[in-house]
């Protein structure tokens, strides 16, 4: 077993701006077991139920890349799927009566979003299950925003007809580079010919957004390399593009072949890159929404991404979490191969789905962080008026110390808002790593990773 990294002092603005990317708030390893265990129908009463968010999460992958620490596992054998499906079953059933016995109104979902794992490692007649269980829980399902993540090798015909079936709106896939000596550097075993087929597929499927994943800080990639994964990329007129930094983290077949540790040079790099990934997408008119996300122009505002400021959450399947106002939960989690399956075989096994048994609790102070950090690392930005309309307090008294980020020109007054500068967006692993309070960070910390 491995000590995740991390000190019990907050992290210092002069170090490394690649800290960890904040996709959540608080991070899972703060998750602790809930003793006692509380009822479903009890963690929801008396929240906001009129607009959720649905995630259902498919641990599932033909290949475990070698950057990749989300709970999945690769290559599973058939009966390890079908008994996934029906606990995935069982849940939802059971989920749905216990969301129906929290308050009078129905539930209603508002956006839904299948990760993973790869979703689409699931076959076709498989996925048409899935969607089943999907819209028995939640019946808007076919009318209501919905986002798919894919690969090149999982992203095949009958697979994609499915998904363009069932009114799938966005189909997200990691291309990561369009060089296969780059993309196998990165512990992703590709061909740039099953690349091109998927990417054909997908943009032939007409969905409403297409998004490709790149990443950038391979081992031998090079501004020129990286330049053509940029303009091979743009090429296709792609709705999305995310840029991603790669991290090399514990238990990853990256971190177990090579170690973790880098020198400052591949911070240099990484943020050299990153610059050259921005310019070339703006100027290819694509639009800033945050250090990763880049939208084209022209294309509405309809997100598939959970707007975790505004909604509550409801996660199906092993691996995926459930937020309310005040409590987050979701099961074990673990990264190495052994005790993702273990947890795996616990779930499949399970017949009471109806009490919350792993996840922790936000008070108001952790409310208000969880806030700041999801909104501050939006190229939007905080506005004020609604923080305080929210929450009932100044953004500045409560969360002392952000005029250090303005100080050091990561920030920015931006009318009746806050703002990151273009220096602090490239530093978002930095700032939302440094916002993590004691608290959180000290369970982080403590937390042993298998």
């Amino acid at each position: 077993m491995t000590r995740l990294d991390g000190t019990d002092t907050a992290v210092d603005l002069d170090g490394s701006p690649y800290q960890g990317y904040l996709y959540a708030y608080p991070h899972k390893s703060a998750y602790r077991p809930l003793r006692p265990a509380p009822p479903l129908r009890q963690v929801w009463a008396g929240q906001d139920r009129s607009s959720l968010f649905l995630y259902a999460h498919i641990p599932f992958c033909e290949m475990r890349c070698g950057f990749c620490n989300l709970f999945t596992t690769a290559n599973p054998p058939e009966e390890r799927v079908g008994a996934y499906l029906a606990a995935l079953r069982r849940q939802a059933r059971q989920v749905r009566t216990e969301l129906d016995a929290a308050g009078p109104d129905t539930a209603r979902f508002a956006a839904a979003a299948i990760g993973g794992g790869t979703p689409t490692y699931l076959e076709a007649r498989e996925l048409d299950a899935l969607f089943d269980i999907l819209t028995e829980f939640a019946p808007e399902l076919p009318r209501i925003p919905s986002g798919v993540e894919t690969s090149p090798a999982t992203a095949t015909a009958d697979r994609v007809a499915v998904l363009a079936d069932r009114g799938v709106h966005r189909v997200s896939i990691g291309v990561q580079s369009f060089l296969d000596h780059e993309a196998h550097a990165a512990g992703r075993p590709q061909k740039r010919a099953a690349v091109d087929a998927a990417l054909d597929r997908l943009q032939a499927a007409g969905f409403g957004i297409v998004n490709l994943d790149l990443i950038y800080g391979i081992d031998g990639q090079t501004p020129e390399t990286w330049q053509y994964s940029l303009d091979t990329a743009l090429a296709r007129c792609p709705e999305e593009i995310y840029l991603y930094p790669l991290y090399v983290r514990p238990l990853t077949g990256l971190g177990r072949r090579a170690g973790t540790d880098r020198d400052t040079g591949w911070d240099a790099q990484r943020l050299a890159l990153y610059r050259q990934g921005v310019e070339a997408l703006t100027a290819a008119g694509y639009r800033q929404h945050s250090m990763r996300q880049f939208r084209r122009g022209d294309v509405t505002d309809v997100d598939t991404d959970y707007c975790c400021q505004d909604d509550g959450m409801v996660g199906l399947g092993c691996g995926a979490r459930s937020y309310t106002t005040d409590l987050h939960y979701s099961f074990d989690y673990a990264v190495g191969v052994p005790a993702v399956r273990a947890i795996l075989d616990e779930y499949t096994a399970t017949d009471d789905f109806g009490r919350a048994t792993v996840g922790t609790a936000l008070d108001e102070h952790e409310q208000r962080r969880r806030w700041l950090i999801k909104t501050l690392l939006r190229a939007d930005g905080v506005d004020l008026a609604a923080y305080t309309a929210r929450f009932g307090g100044d953004l500045h008294r409560d969360i002392p110390g952000l005029d250090t980020l303005t100080d050091r020109g990561w920030a920015h007054a931006a009318g009746a808002g806050l703002r990151l500068t273009d220096a602090g967006l490239a530093r978002s692993d930095l700032i939302g790593p440094w916002l993590v309070s004691e608290s959180v960070r000290a369970s982080m910390t403590a937390a042993v990773l298998r």
